[in-house]
């Protein structure tokens, strides 16, 4: 698959040097083409160039940039964009005296804003619930089991190319129902990077139903 990367980051790196090693054709887009060339040529990308280029390459296009300048990039490249699948893996969480919060308005989730933005994209959250290092793995697994990718999506054929991603890289996909409930995704995302600065292991409150008396 063609994918575009809009970012120059860790986690344009981590899922774009992901995917590169799956066989995927992967561009990096950058608005510093120092940056871009230097994450390409790191992880082995097919090229690299600027986030318009980037966002034209791709079939499915990653969005790996700080989440408060998100809506306004992806608004600036809407043509670009234009029936592409856009995966967002933002997490939209500012610090606290209370621990981290999201930083949406309240009213809806990031990637609602993002597909408001861009209207004639499909827009998809996925990837945002792990660290930039899980990524390098490969394949990415915990205790012998592959890690569950949960993601949210309306369009079935963006869906589609989302579980392609998701598997191609060894992990399991975990679909959680349409863009409506992003905005959970967003909240858990929030939750669990708060306990892992407190030193918390998030996954130890989730214990399987196969492990609980009946």
């Amino acid at each position: 698959m063609r994918i575009g990367i809009l970012g120059t980051g860790g986690m344009a790196a981590a899922l774009g040097g992901a995917w590169s090693a799956a066989g995927h054709d992967v561009v990096i887009g950058g608005r510093n083409q120092g940056r871009a060339e230097q994450t390409a040529g790191r992880i082995g990308a097919a090229g690299h160039g600027s986030l318009a280029g980037a966002a034209a390459h791709g079939d499915a296009v990653l969005l790996a940039v700080p989440a408060a300048e998100a809506p306004h990039l992806v608004g600036g490249l809407a043509g670009k964009l234009s029936g592409r699948t856009v995966i967002d893996c933002t997490n939209p969480v500012v610090p606290t005296s209370d621990g981290l919060m999201l930083d949406t308005g309240g009213v809806t989730s990031l990637a609602r804003q993002l597909a408001a933005a861009v209207p004639d994209a499909h827009v998809v959250k996925a990837f945002n619930l792990c660290h930039a290092s899980i990524w390098t793995l490969r394949p990415p697994a915990f205790e012998g089991v592959p890690l569950a990718v949960p993601y949210c999506a309306d369009d079935a054929e963006a869906a589609a190319a989302t579980e392609t991603l998701i598997s191609s890289i060894g992990c399991t996909p975990a679909p959680c129902g349409g863009l409506a409930r992003a905005a959970y995704l967003e909240a858990t995302a929030a939750l669990a990077i708060g306990l892992w600065w407190a030193g918390q292991q998030p996954r130890t409150a989730f214990p399987s139903l196969a492990e609980t008396p009946v």
